[in-house]
C-alpha cells in the first residue's frame, strides 16, 4: 500500500511541476505542424462530458486496458474469491469495468463543476520518449476551460469514489485501505495504458496500412 501511494504521489508532484501554460500546448499552429501536442477546444458541452463517458468506459482503449488490469489481479489472484483461470479474469474484467464506469461519471459530473476537460490529446509528432512522457503525464493531468494544463482534480476525487460505490455492488470486494489503495494506483495505471493505446494505435494502424499499400504494388 506504501509503494502505491508513494508512487502516485510523485507521479502527482511531476505532473504538478510540468503544467506550466507556458509549454508548448498551442491550439492555434498550422494543421501540417509535426511538433504539436493537440489541444482542446475552448468549449467542452454536457453532450460532450456524456459521449467522453461512453466511449472511456466502452471505447476500445479502455476495453484494451481492463484486459491488462485484469490480468494483473488474474496473476495476483485478487479477488481471491475467483479463480486464476479464465472464468476469473472475466469476473474480475466486468468488475474493473463497472468500477471505471462509475468513476468516469464521477469525473465528468465533478469536472463539469469548475470546467475540466478530461480527454486525452495525443502529442503525435513528438520525440518517442516526449510521448511516452506525455503518455504517462496525463494520467494526472487535464486541461481548465482555457485549454490550460492543470492537475486533474476531479479524477483524484472520482476514482477513489468510483472504487468505493462500485465496491458496495460487490460483496467480495471489501473496501479496506490497503484493497482500495491498490485499486486506485491500479485504475492510474490503466489510464497510463489507455492514453499509450491513444496514442500510439494510430501511428501503428497508418504503419500497416502503409505496408499494406507497398505490397498491393
Amino acid at each position: 500500500m506504501r509503494i502505491v501511494v508513494l508512487t502516485l504521489t510523485m507521479a502527482i508532484v511531476g505532473a504538478a511541476q510540468s503544467t506550466s501554460p507556458s509549454e508548448n500546448l498551442v491550439a492555434t499552429d498550422p494543421p501540417n505542424a509535426t511538433n504539436v501536442i493537440q489541444t482542446p477546444p475552448s468549449v467542452f458541452t454536457a453532450q460532450d462530458r456524456f459521449r467522453w463517458v461512453v466511449l472511456t468506459t466502452v471505447g476500445p482503449k479502455n476495453l484494451a486496458a481492463g484486459v491488462f488490469v485484469a490480468g494483473i489481479n488474474t496473476w495476483r489472484d485478487q479477488p481471491e474469491n475467483y479463480s486464476t483461470h479464465w472464468d476469473g479474469f472475466g469476473h474480475r474484467y466486468v468488475n474493473r469495468l463497472i468500477a471505471g464506469g462509475t468513476s468516469h461519471v464521477f469525473e465528468a459530473g465533478f469536472g463539469s463543476l469548475w470546467g475540466e476537460d478530461p480527454r486525452y490529446f495525443r502529442a503525435a509528432g513528438q520525440p518517442l520518449r516526449a510521448r511516452i512522457g506525455h503518455v504517462v503525464k496525463m494520467a494526472f493531468v487535464t486541461h481548465n476551460r482555457n485549454g490550460d494544463p492543470q492537475l486533474a482534480y476531479a479524477r483524484y476525487l472520482a476514482v477513489p469514489a468510483g472504487i468505493l460505490v462500485s465496491n458496495t455492488w460487490q460483496p467480495d470486494s471489501p473496501s479496506t485501505t490497503g484493497r482500495v489503495s491498490i485499486q486506485v494506483g491500479l485504475a492510474f495505471l490503466s489510464r497510463i495504458v489507455g492514453n499509450a493505446f491513444s496514442e500510439f494505435t494510430p501511428d501503428l494502424r497508418q504503419r500497416f496500412q502503409h505496408d499494406r499499400s507497398g505490397n498491393g504494388n
